[in-house]
């Protein structure tokens, strides 16, 4: 329930963000607008409003929406159609009878209504602030690149191509970014002796065409894990854990005999003690208690494992040591959101052209089904993860509406840009063979985006 709300809620904000860029514009320009819909198909509700008397409609297929204009070109023989039923006046705020640089403002100002929206959700997250984890490298996997590069257990990561960073996240997005530019990326990094040392990363091993790969375990690098008493905190209810008597607070001391050092050695443990009995020994209040819990078997990567439904109990006191509160200004927060917004755009673009080019392959592309599954996930996650995704998703829609596509806004922008350096109106012709062009590139993207969500689903 929670997917599918989020899922709707998503396309109807960045669709009637979208469409109300179009609108606004249109309007300012002083063009006649029809009708403005959000969704396709059959209206559930519609109503005329102003002096225009513009017709909203609430329809019934919500991926997508559209702002239909007064055009003389589209005007047919038919009594409803006929330009017999508009005045001279109407019809001289035609789309059409506008100037090229009108046309121009409102067919891109779909696209920089949803880059603006993400300015404004970036904006507001910053403000909020975000919390993240400090980039203190964990164990570097042997003979992966990071270990190459000599980066050691215990540093953390200050600078990535002189460019600041101050969590994983931000750490993340720039080796993904900067892999983009160069083979090799420069890494600052200080120990725990205060030492500042510089390291080269090579990044020609990164498989971006895997999407559920992480850029760090790719690299050889895993985020340091602090040594943590392996204390219990919520326990699922009807869960293994509930069943066999574990509860909030508990210190698990032994498993079968064994001490348990930490929690990380706990959950090793019981991972592989699938449908096997484990006998604890808890330390509760002051009192030592003994406990036989069976993990439940569950497949995770083709592999099964044990789980027991507790989760760990951490300190505040101990989680803020590794943790760290990006917050900014609003003037300062204005400036990162659009550069955030930007930066994404870029790398966007550059990751559809090398997916053209061939460099990449086409498996990262996704479609609603993925959408709809991170617009579930970044919800359950909190307030500020789903705005995040809000931002990101706003910026690819902008993104992919210029393009130079017919049937998409930035294939209008061209048809308008041509006519600028000939004097003329693009024929009907050439639009009518673009238009055929356009929705056989737009259908084979969306088949092949489908396709990978489907593929997504069966494989996991």
């Amino acid at each position: 329930m929670l997917t599918a709300l989020a899922f709707i809620f998503t396309l109807g904000l960045l669709v009637t963000v979208h469409e109300f860029g179009h609108f606004q514009v249109a309007k300012w320009c002083g063009v006649k607008v029809l009708k403005f819909s959000i969704g396709f198909g059959k209206p559930l509700l519609s109503k005329k409003i102003g002096l225009d008397q513009t017709e909203f409609i609430l329809a019934a297929i919500p991926l997508g929406g559209f702002v239909k204009m007064l055009d003389e070109r589209e005007l047919g023989s038919g009594s409803e159609s006929s330009s017999a039923i508009y005045s001279e006046a109407d019809l001289a705020r035609a789309f059409n009878r506008q100037s090229v640089a009108k046309r121009i403002a409102i067919v891109l100002a779909g696209p920089a209504a949803n880059l603006l929206l993400a300015i404004l959700l970036y904006w507001c997250l910053l403000m909020m602030g975000v919390v993240g984890m400090k980039p203190i490298v964990g164990k570097v996997i042997e003979r992966t690149p990071a270990a190459v590069a000599s980066i050691t257990l215990g540093e953390t990561i200050q600078k990535i191509n002189g460019k600041d960073v101050a969590t994983w996240q931000e750490v993340r997005w720039l080796l993904l970014n900067e892999s983009l530019k160069n083979k090799s990326v420069e890494i600052q990094a200080i120990n725990d002796k205060q030492e500042i040392h510089v390291h080269q990363l090579d990044t020609t091993s990164l498989n971006l065409d895997d999407a559920s790969s992480d850029i760090l375990s790719s690299l050889g690098l895993t985020i340091f894990q602090p040594e943590m008493p392996a204390r219990v905190g919520d326990v699922l209810k009807n869960s293994p854990a509930d069943l066999a008597g574990l509860a909030t607070n508990d210190l698990v001391m032994a498993m079968n005999g064994n001490q348990v050092k930490n929690w990380e050695a706990f959950v090793q443990e019981v991972r592989s003690h699938a449908n096997l009995p484990l006998v604890l020994v808890v330390k509760r209040a002051d009192q030592e208690v003994t406990l036989t819990v069976r993990p439940e078997p569950i497949i995770e990567n083709d592999k099964t494992i044990g789980r027991i439904g507790a989760a760990f109990k951490i300190e505040q006191s101990e989680l803020d040591k590794f943790l760290v509160t990006s917050q900014y200004s609003a003037s300062e927060s204005l400036i990162k959101a659009t550069q955030k917004t930007w930066e994404t755009s870029i790398f966007s673009l550059k990751m559809l052209g090398n997916m053209i080019t061939g460099q990449l392959s086409w498996k990262g592309m996704s479609g609603p089904v993925t959408i709809a599954s991170y617009a579930g996930q970044s919800a359950s996650m909190g307030i500020k993860a789903f705005i995040g995704f809000l931002a990101l998703i706003s910026i690819s829609i902008g993104v992919l509406n210029l393009l130079p596509l017919p049937v998409l806004d930035g294939g209008h922008f061209m048809y308008y840009v041509v006519e600028i350096f000939t004097g003329k109106p693009v024929s009907e012709a050439v639009m009518i063979i673009g238009q055929k062009i356009g929705f056989t590139i737009l259908g084979f993207m969306m088949i092949l985006a489908l396709y990978n969500d489907i593929n997504r689903l069966i494989t996991g």
